[in-house]
């Protein structure tokens, strides 16, 4: 019993939910509006985005992989979205093409490491870069305000007084979590990043699954795009910029290991809560808004100096 208890508590999880918990009453005791109603929703609603595409960073990481063009499949999701908008298009027509930009850029991404041989870094920073290039040339350098609010329910929505990004969140986390658990495919994800090698030899198709992983990152970057669009009913050319740092924060900080082979969707979810506790506190606190970067890359150098460290005490 008490080993089991031992276990639980050494949990990264457990610890980030201390963590959260920990902080969230420091907030509710310096700050007045922490638990007011708006504005524990806006964290929630601000945290979904987040938590949405962690889900596919988390698989990505856990292969041993990385990916920081979700920013700018966001980006690209929310231009199209935004453009067919204006066209006066169809919720389902907008939601499917957003989708399906989101996943091009997830799919290229996949390809070009799968069957090119290219590390993730590289090909991921490139198609990140041509992107950004493509959206400032396809707008023109202008931000396009104003859309019609066809798909503003999915943005700013309500269910049970809870956003419903965030709903969405949940709803897909605990998907995949039970897919990652149940499928010989989610298997194959931590088989790969334990060791490649011989996950090829027990049969894992390789490069099927970094198709996999890459593809599922860029169509929930397109999901994540879809909300921008309906919260602020606004297209930009900077839309997702520093997005992935917010992303790779959430999901090393929730315990997945940059090393690959271990991570869990619950603990994504719960970096990316304490991450958006983090974000508010500082609005509430009133601290310079560039400091968030440097708060940000902060707990992914510390949350990855964890890791590196545990690993080398696991070892033989």
């Amino acid at each position: 019993m008490k080993t089991t208890v031992r276990r639980v508590l050494q949990m990264r999880e457990v610890t980030i939910l201390g963590v959260i918990i920990v902080l969230a009453v420091v907030l509710s005791l310096t700050t007045k509006n922490f638990l007011s109603t708006s504005n524990i929703s806006n964290t929630l609603l601000g945290l979904s985005g987040i938590a949405i595409v962690s889900i596919g960073m988390t698989l990505v990481i856990v292969t041993g992989g990385i990916d920081v063009s979700v920013g700018s499949a966001l980006g690209i999701a929310s231009v199209v979205a935004g453009k067919l908008l204006m066209a006066h298009a169809s919720a389902p027509v907008i939601v499917v093409a957003a989708l399906a930009a989101g996943f091009a850029v997830g799919m290229l991404n996949g390809v070009i490491i799968s069957y090119g041989n290219i590390p993730p870094i590289i090909v991921t920073l490139g198609t990140m870069n041509i992107i950004r290039a493509l959206l400032f040339g396809v707008l023109g350098g202008r931000w396009v305000s104003g859309v019609p609010r066809t798909i503003t329910p999915l943005g700013l929505g309500r269910f049970l007084s809870l956003p419903i990004p965030f709903w969405i969140a949940l709803v897909l986390i605990a998907f995949f979590s039970v897919f990652l658990a149940t499928r010989s495919q989610g298997r194959a994800v931590y088989a790969m990043g334990n060791n490649a090698d011989a996950a090829r030899v027990s049969g894992v198709n390789l490069n099927r699954t970094n198709l996999f992983v890459y593809s599922l990152t860029g169509a929930l970057a397109g999901i994540s795009g879809l909300i921008y669009v309906a919260r602020t009913g606004i297209v930009q050319t900077n839309s997702g910029t520093g997005f992935e740092l917010e992303v790779i924060a959430a999901v090393v900080l929730g315990g997945t290991s940059i090393l690959g082979g271990k991570g869990t969707l619950v603990g994504s979810l719960l970096g990316a809560a304490l991450l958006g506790l983090i974000q508010n506190g500082m609005v509430l606190l009133n601290i310079p808004a560039l400091s968030e970067g440097l708060v940000t890359g902060g707990l992914i150098i510390v949350a990855v100096l964890i890791d590196i460290v545990r690993a080398r005490g696991a070892r033989p």
